[in-house]
C-alpha cells in the first residue's frame, strides 16, 4: 500500500474564518518504508497570519511574500496525493483546510479529498489505544520513544516525518535499520530529510552477513525496553528468547 504522511501550517483557525494553508509538508511511505519521495512547500496565502499562529510554527508574513499560491502546486500536490492512504494527525483539521483550498479554486471535485484518497488519522488511533492521556505529537514521541529534539516549532514537513516515526512505531514497524533515524539527512535548513531505502545487489544479498555491534544491540535492547513497557507486554523478539516450556 502507497501511504502519504502529511501535515499543514495555516494562518489560524477555522478555516471559516478565511484562514489559509502556509507549508504543506507529505512523506511517502510503500511497504511500511520511506521511499525518500515528498512533497514539501511553503505558501502565500494573500493575507496576514494570527500572532497566536505565528508562535506556533514561526512561518512570518514577510517570508511568505515571494512564495507560490496554491493554484500555481495545485496540481502537483493532487498528483502526488492521489490514490494514497493519507496518514494525518487529526485529520479533520488538514482534510478541512485543503478542501477549502481546492473550493477556491472551483475544482470541487478535487475538495471531496474521500473520493481520490482514504484517510487515518492517528490522532483517532492514538485515543483509542491510550484513553485519558494526552496524544499530541509531542506526547506520542515521549510514549513511543520518537526522537523530537529538532520540533522547537511546528513545521509541516518536519512534523510529517516525526508522525511517519511515531505510526510506524505505535503499530509495529520501523522506518530503517538504525531504529532511530539517525542515517536521514538534512536539507540544509535543519529539516531532516527521509531516508532511501538502499538495497544490494541481490548477489552480495545472498552471501554478505553483517554483525551488529555492541553499541547497535544496546539500542536494540532499549527500544526494545520502551515497547514493552508501552505495550504493557514483552515484544514478540522477548518472548522467541525465552526457553520454551516443556510440553
Amino acid at each position: 500500500m502507497r501511504s502519504v504522511i502529511l501535515d499543514t501550517e495555516t494562518t489560524g483557525m477555522p478555516v471559516a474564518d478565511g484562514h489559509r494553508i502556509i507549508e504543506i509538508g507529505c512523506v511517502e511511505l510503500i511497504g511500511r518504508r520511506l521511499t525518500g519521495r515528498h512533497f514539501h512547500v511553503y505558501l502565500q496565502p494573500d493575507r496576514e497570519s494570527d500572532e497566536g499562529a505565528i508562535a506556533v510554527h514561526g512561518i512570518t508574513d514577510e517570508f511568505l511574500k515571494d512564495k507560490p499560491r496554491f493554484k500555481d502546486v495545485a496540481d502537483e500536490f493532487f498528483e502526488f496525493i492521489k490514490g494514497a492512504q493519507l496518514i494525518i494527525h487529526n485529520a479533520a483539521f488538514d482534510i478541512g483546510f485543503i478542501a477549502n483550498e481546492f473550493n477556491l479554486l472551483g475544482q470541487t471535485d478535487r475538495a471531496e479529498i474521500g473520493d481520490y484518497c482514504s484517510v487515518l488519522d492517528t490522532l483517532l488511533m492514538a485515543r483509542e489505544r491510550h484513553p485519558g492521556q494526552r496524544n499530541n505529537l509531542d506526547a506520542l514521541c515521549k510514549r513511543y520513544g520518537v526522537d523530537n529534539s529538532g520540533r522547537d516549532l511546528h513545521g509541516a514537513l518536519l512534523d510529517a516525518e516525526i508522525l511517519a516515526d511515531v505510526y510506524l512505531t505505535m503499530t509495529g514497524g520501523q522506518t530503517n535499520l538504525s531504529l532511530a533515524g539517525d542515517g536521514s539527512e538534512g536539507d540544509g535548513n535543519g529539516r531532516q530529510q527521509p531516508t532511501a531505502i538502499r538495497r544490494l545487489p541481490a548477489e552480495r544479498a545472498r552471501t554478505r552477513v553483517i554483525q551488529a555491534t555492541e553499541a547497535e544491540l544496546a539500542e536494540h535492547r532499549a527500544r526494545l525496553a520502551i515497547i514493552e513497557k508501552s505495550a504493557g507486554a514483552l515484544p514478540l523478539w522477548l518472548q522467541m528468547e525465552q526457553p520454551q516450556a516443556e510440553a
